[in-house]
């Protein structure tokens, strides 16, 4: 009895411990971005609030348009996983319930895609998009985006064990087609798959600052983080100014995690009643 009592304490004091490590990042960003960039390099460090947090907004917002980088932000990340959501499902799908010549190795082949380093394709992709005409267009930031190798493999995966091939199969029987059956069946089994899937694509988009510096030209269509990576001057840099901007920009995802993580939760829960 005594024994499990001192595991139930390690245990409550290692879930303690891992939650502080992890909020911690959080908490200096807001500690930070409330102080002044000579108070950021003051030694012993702050570690508690400062009263320069609604300066260095009002700095951010005169120095970039955050509310227009915001929104092309919003826009894009979006409409990606909207996109990825509905391709990756059905491929995913597709590639668990569904028998076709070629299975085997088109999987395979989509594996092998994820083995490659992200910034090889840089330089194809760009010439493709300039052949397109798509250099500067929102266009070149979505249309790239809306498969991937990592949705479908985690659809697939997630469907070969939670959706019953009998279900499928009486849905056919009753005269279903393939979306039909897609709609009415895969999906609402799907939904925790699609919101853990919904989550990691929206954040990815969200933080992407590689492909858009390249691809964007038009500072009206800047997204939050190339938008921000101007605030960094070229001989000095204001950081607590940065800092305040990088908080702006994290506190949606935090709202959003927040949001996702109930919805994923409860999912989950409901999944488990119907079974």
């Amino acid at each position: 009895m005594i024994i499990n009592k001192w595991k139930t304490t390690l245990l409550h004091l290692g879930l303690i411990a891992g939650f502080i490590l992890s909020i911690f990042p959080f908490y200096w960003l807001l500690v930070m971005s409330t102080h002044t960039t000579p108070e950021i390099y003051s030694y012993p460090p702050k570690i508690w609030f400062g009263s320069h947090l609604f300066d260095n907004i009002s700095r951010v917002m005169a120095n970039i348009d955050f509310f227009g980088a915001f929104l092309n932000t919003l826009f894009v990340a979006t409409a990606c996983t909207l996109l990825v959501l509905f391709f990756d499902s059905l491929a995913g799908v597709t590639f668990a319930k569904y028998h076709f010549p070629g299975k085997k190795w088109l999987f395979i082949l989509l594996l092998a895609t994820m083995m490659a380093p992200a910034q090889l394709s840089l330089v194809p992709s760009f010439v493709i998009m300039a052949k397109f005409g798509w250099v500067g267009t929102f266009k070149a930031l979505i249309i790239p985006g809306m498969v991937n190798a990592f949705g479908i493999f985690w659809i697939k995966q997630y469907a070969e064990d939670s959706i019953p091939s009998e279900l499928m199969d009486a849905g056919k029987i009753d005269g279903c087609g393939f979306f039909r059956i897609y709609w009415n069946i895969t999906l609402p089994i799907l939904r925790p798959a699609l919101s853990f899937l919904g989550a990691f694509t929206f954040i990815g988009v969200w933080n992407d600052y590689l492909w858009p510096l390249i691809i964007l030209t038009d500072e009206s269509k800047f997204t939050l983080q190339v938008a921000l990576s101007s605030l960094n001057g070229i001989y000095t840099t204001d950081y607590s100014m940065v800092i305040a901007g990088t908080l702006l920009a994290v506190v949606p995802l935090i709202a959003l995690f927040l949001f996702i993580s109930r919805q994923f939760i409860s999912d989950i829960a409901a999944g488990a009643v119907k079974s």
